[in-house]
């Protein structure tokens, strides 16, 4: 491939950043037209990112009239921020609204970026009416035994025969409150299995809806959804604990098609409200893009990019990806392991990062329209970083071929980017 002609395709297609607001009025005309929108990151700990997806997801809010933020976090914990920003909750203040992020990453949603989309969401949705404000929601399902408490708890408030028949069912789960080991023990025989009895639970719930809906408050219907997808979150974690031990692929489609149900279980429920179910997810790149046009494919990963493209009732659907070339950000060695503020080796040769610093732009807006669709294919390298940085094995633990513009329908890219600021 012509770098020089790459190059040129990136300068004459890009939009350079000025830090203001403006710099997202073409996304913003673009997303406007979709129902769902979904805004990645190349790391779990980068500033840049969070305030940028922040600022974008605002004028979608305030402007376009989108109904929710959905987060790569767990159900119960972003439910406590969904019940302060839409109602106030028990909580004074943002940052207490995020109190019940308390497993390894906690940085990844407690952190001074956060915080301020809490506090302007919260703020913006007091102005409005109650059937007008937006709410903040997870999509991910690691909170195998916080969702089994929550499913009680409700059951306990609408059927307490119920409640006792999901404690007991639930209680082949609760031996050591160790997800990976219950998955381990349960793989080999070392313990009972007891998928079938989540998966009762969850069709019991079911059910029984329209009869929990009537038995409950004012907010029943509010409160039966967050219940149901807790119980699905149990069911589904039980069964991807046990396949973290088989084949990688199993486990990863096993989460991101967990993550599109979820999505469609909360645009179904925002429409049943009389929304327009229009919803802006924050994940990573590895999710957020295309997974058909990444090497993911070839090892038979998919992803909740593509599984929305591919979706017909999701309605149109924008993928958005943001890039750096280098700077600092917050990981760990190891998972579990203490957070830092690590610098980030500068982007290699052969990487879509590498060509986007050579365009001399320092940070812009690209479109991936014909030309730049054209020019830009590849397969080039794209780095990704998670929770943990890998320097010393950069190539093997963060590169990995893709195709960017069949991948995204537009990308962010900055030279530099620093690391997130964690709340704790």
């Amino acid at each position: 491939m012509n770098e020089h002609a790459q190059v040129a395709s990136i300068r004459s297609g890009a939009t350079v950043l000025e830090g203001t607001d403006a710099d997202y009025d073409d996304l913003v005309e673009r997303a406007g037209r979709c129902r769902i929108v979904m805004l990645g990151e190349a790391t779990h700990g980068t500033d840049e990112f969070y305030r940028m997806r922040a600022a974008i997801s605002r004028r979608l809010i305030a402007e376009r009239q989108f109904d929710a933020v959905a987060v790569e976090g767990d159900w119960p914990d972003c439910y406590r921020v969904n019940r302060y920003v839409r109602s106030g909750g028990a909580d004074g203040n943002a940052a207490g609204s995020l109190g019940d992020f308390e497993r390894f990453p906690r940085w990844m949603w407690r952190n001074t970026a956060v915080v301020a989309f809490v506090d302007w969401l919260a703020t913006h949705n007091a102005s409005r009416p109650k059937a007008e404000r937006a709410g903040f929601y997870g999509l991910d399902m690691y909170s195998l035994y916080r969702s089994a408490d929550a499913v009680i708890d409700y059951l306990g408030t609408v059927d307490s025969e119920q409640a006792e028949i999901a404690r007991r069912q639930y209680a082949a789960l609760d031996h050591v409150r160790d997800p990976q080991r219950y998955g381990y023990e349960a793989v080999r025989g070392l313990r009972p299995d007891c998928g079938e009895a989540v998966r009762q639970r969850l069709a019991e719930l079911v059910r029984r809806e329209g009869e929990y809906k009537a038995a409950g408050a004012p907010d029943s219907e509010d409160a039966y959804f967050f219940a149901e997808r807790n119980a699905h979150v149990v069911a589904n974690a039980e069964s991807y604990y046990r396949a973290m031990f088989g084949p990688r692929a199993l486990s990863w489609n096993m989460r991101d098609a967990h993550m599109a149900q979820t999505l469609m279980a909360l645009q179904k429920h925002l429409r049943s409200q009389g929304r327009a179910g229009r919803v802006l997810v924050w994940a990573h790149n590895s999710h957020v893009g295309d997974a058909r046009s990444t090497e993911m494919s070839l090892g038979g990963e998919y992803n909740l990019g593509q599984l929305m493209r591919l979706m017909p009732t999701a309605g149109p659907v924008c993928l958005v990806g943001f890039t750096t070339y280098t700077g600092t950000v917050r990981a760990a060695w190891e998972w579990g392991g203490e957070a830092e503020s690590r610098r980030v080796n500068e982007a290699v040769e052969g990487s879509y990062e590498h060509l986007f610093y050579r365009s001399g732009l320092e940070a812009f807006y690209l479109p991936f329209e014909r030309d730049a669709a054209a020019q830009l294919d590849g397969p080039l390298l794209e780095r990704a970083i998670g929770v943990l940085y890998l320097p010393d094995t950069e190539m093997q633990s963060h590169y990995l071929y893709s195709r960017m513009p069949r991948q995204f329908d537009a990308v962010f890219h900055l030279d530099e980017t620093h690391a997130v600021e964690p709340l704790d």
